[in-house]
């Protein structure tokens, strides 16, 4: 039975992984190297093309530029009240999603739960044009934002504001974007990369997921799975989505 042993917690980016006679071998940016019978590879897509890979494995990746990679911008806003609950005199207690033509269009809340938690949202080509806006600029575009949408000024919303977080996706070095789409290509290059390689270097992750739910996290825990299922029966599991 193989045995598992946890990774260093501090972490080092992996640059490259070879054959050997026993097995595989990562190398790390800082020298240290990890020993194992395969390795799997969950990378983001822009970053796979960093790793330095066998001849065999690296052919399978180049398959990934027939796939799509695009960007999220993600606003967190934490209150302390739930403000949005009576607007104007229209109760919006049960809010759960809205959309509107404000820079940052698409907001949901934590409804039925009672966190007091709004999150915004936007994708594509308009969160790639924001890629040189600070934390506190997003943040600031998201209260504009909200003040559009419903119809306040932006400081009666900050005033209940008490814990703001702004992620882009595409400035994060170990992600450089957040979820994968399908082109023309991509049925063609998703059986490319699935199919279990005899060098022991399997890929994986919400850009291999052949199923109806293409750039989600369901995707990447189910290609996960997949892939597990792979390497210990010795033989391609069933897709969930056929069951």
């Amino acid at each position: 039975m193989p045995q598992a042993r946890r990774c260093d917690p501090s972490g080092a980016a992996i640059t490259a992984i070879d054959n050997t006679c026993e097995g595989i071998t990562a190398r790390c940016c800082n020298g240290v190297t990890f020993e194992a019978n395969a390795a799997i590879l969950t990378v983001p897509l822009p970053l796979l093309s960093e790793i330095v890979l066998p001849s065999v494995a690296r052919e399978r990746a180049a398959a990934t530029a027939d796939i799509g990679f695009g960007n999220v911008v993600k606003i967190l806003f934490r209150f302390a009240t739930k403000w949005w609950a009576e607007i104007g005199g229209q109760s919006l207690a049960d809010l759960s999603f809205l959309r509107s033509s404000a820079k940052v269009p698409t907001w949901w809340t934590q409804h039925p739960a009672e966190y007091f938690v709004l999150t915004g949202w936007f994708a594509g080509p308009k969160a790639d044009g924001v890629s040189s806006l600070t934390e506190a600029e997003l943040i600031d575009m998201g209260l504009v934002s909200l003040a559009e949408t419903f119809g306040l000024p932006a400081e009666r919303i900050r005033r209940d504001l008490f814990a703001p977080r702004a992620i882009n996706w595409g400035n994060d070095p170990f992600a450089r974007g957040a979820y994968s789409f399908a082109t023309p290509k991509t049925r063609e290059a998703l059986a490319v990369l699935r199919r279990p390689g005899s060098d022991g270097i399997f890929f994986s992750g919400e850009a291999l997921y052949a199923g109806p739910d293409m750039g989600t996290v369901e995707a990447a825990l189910a290609s996960g799975r997949e892939t597990a299922q792979t390497i210990l029966n010795g033989s391609p599991a069933a897709p969930p989505w056929v069951r």
